[in-house]
C-alpha cells in the first residue's frame, strides 16, 4: 500500500531502495524558499543500523504491515530453534542463522516475540529482562566489593558478560538483553 510522506508516523514500516525500515524519527520542513520536505531517521529492521534520508514532500513510499508473535521457545536441535505458538501448539522451526544474537538470550520455555512482514520472519526478540544461571566464574577477592570492580561470567545460554566480584557459580541473574547488562542477582 502506498503511502504519502503526510501520513508518516513514528515506528511505521516502509519499503525503502529494497529494505524494510522503519520510521524512529519525522520532521516536516517547510523553507522559506523552495519546496516542503520530510527529514527521517529510518531504522533498517534487519541490520539495526539508522540513516537519515530526506523525501521531498508528496512522495509515494510503500508502507509495510507489520504482524508480531508471541510463541514460546522450546529447544534447540543442533540446527533449527523450536518454537510453539501457545493458542494453536503449532510448532514452528527456525533456522540458527536467522535467529541470530537473539539465540543468546533464549531459555527453554521462555516467550519471544517473532516480527512478520507478510509471511516472511524479519527478527526475533527475546524477553526485555531474562534470568540466567551463571555456569562458570572466577572466584572474587576478599576486598573487592568497595569498587565496581567486575570480572567475566559464562552463563546458562553460553554467552559471556561482565559482572560484579560477588557473584558465584550457580547465582541466578537478570540480564537486560537490549545492551547485556547485568541488572541484578535475584
Amino acid at each position: 500500500m502506498a503511502i504519502s510522506t503526510a501520513d508518516f508516523k513514528n515506528g511505521m514500516c516502509i519499503e525503502y531502495n529494497g529494505k524494510l525500515c522503519t520510521i524512529v524519527e519525522f520532521q516536516h520542513v517547510k523553507p522559506g524558499k523552495g519546496g516542503a520536505f520530510v527529514r527521517t531517521k529510518l531504522k533498517d529492521i534487519k541490520t539495526g543500523r539508522v540513516i537519515d534520508n530526506t523525501f521531498n514532500a508528496g512522495v509515494k513510499v510503500e508502507s509495510v504491515r507489520l504482524e508480531s508473535k508471541k510463541l514460546q521457545y522450546l529447544y534447540n536441535d543442533g540446527a533449527d530453534f523450536n518454537f510453539m505458538d501457545n493458542d494453536t501448539y503449532e510448532q514452528t522451526a527456525i533456522p540458527a542463522d536467522v535467529v541470530g544474537d537473539a539465540s543468546q538470550w533464549l531459555k527453554e520455555n521462555d516467550e519471544a516475540t517473532l516480527l512478520y512482514a507478510g509471511d516472511e520472519l524479519i527478527s526475533i526478540e527475546p524477553q526485555m529482562f531474562v534470568e540466567l544461571e551463571v555456569t562458570h566464574t572466577e572466584p572474587g577477592f576478599k576486598g573487592d566489593t568497595a569498587t565496581n570492580t567486575t570480572k567475566p561470567a559464562t552463563l546458562e545460554t553460553g554467552v559471556e558478560l561482565q559482572v560484579p566480584t560477588f557473584v558465584e557459580i550457580g547465582d541466578i541473574l537478570q540480564i537486560d538483553t537490549r545492551d547485556g547488562r547485568f541488572i541484578k542477582r535475584v
